[in-house]
């Protein structure tokens, strides 16, 4: 491992499917986070494999230090939500989510609005999974937004991607289920709403 290559380089060739280098730059990060905003700006390279190995590299440091990409929020909702990129747009929903607990409540409000705007405009699969997950587990005590996720959760349903279909529809199901047994659910359960069952 070179701590001295650029991360660009580090991250460019091989098969787009490939990690490359991913681990060995993320444990350079995490050994050094002041090199995260190397890894940062590696968002606004040319290279689409790059981009992707970025997505990953980033979700890979939260996981470990999540504490280190808190100050970076702000920037992945101004800078990082512009970059039309699949798995750009699918690691912000992945980031917001398991990140909740450390947003503010005017980020959480600008992050919402975001991926409403994914879930109306991309057809990608797995950002509409992810993008799913998010809005629908943050829409279990938000009226608002679950009154407005649940037409596109409908049409989603009817999602040739069985994926798709399957991840919307149990949405659908969830909230139905728990509109009638709401007052013997666990509350625990509520931020894992696409796992609930109540009984019957």
């Amino acid at each position: 491992m070179n701590a001295d290559e650029p991360f660009v380089t580090m991250l460019a060739g091989g098969h787009p499917n490939s990690l490359g280098q991913t681990v060995e730059v993320v444990e350079i990060v995490l050994a050094d986070p002041t090199q995260l905003e190397q890894l940062y700006q590696c968002y606004f390279d040319d290279d689409e494999v790059v981009r992707l190995r970025v997505s990953n590299a980033m979700k890979r440091i939260w996981r470990e230090k999540p504490d280190l990409l808190v100050p970076y929020i702000d920037r992945f909702l101004t800078e990082i939500t512009s970059i039309q990129q699949a798995s750009t747009q699918w690691t912000l929903a992945q980031l917001f989510l398991e990140l909740q607990d450390r947003l503010s409540d005017e980020q959480r409000e600008e992050a919402i609005v975001l991926m409403q705007r994914n879930l109306e405009t991309w057809d990608d699969w797995i950002v509409l999974n992810n993008t799913m997950q998010m809005l629908g587990e943050w829409a279990f005590d938000r009226p608002d937004l679950k009154g407005w996720l649940r037409p596109h959760l409908e049409r989603l349903a009817q999602d040739k991607r069985k994926s798709v279909a399957k991840k919307a529809g149990g949405f659908l199901e969830n909230y139905t289920d728990l509109i009638k047994c709401r007052p013997r659910c666990n509350p625990r359960l509520r931020s894992q709403i696409s796992l609930m069952a109540c009984d019957g």
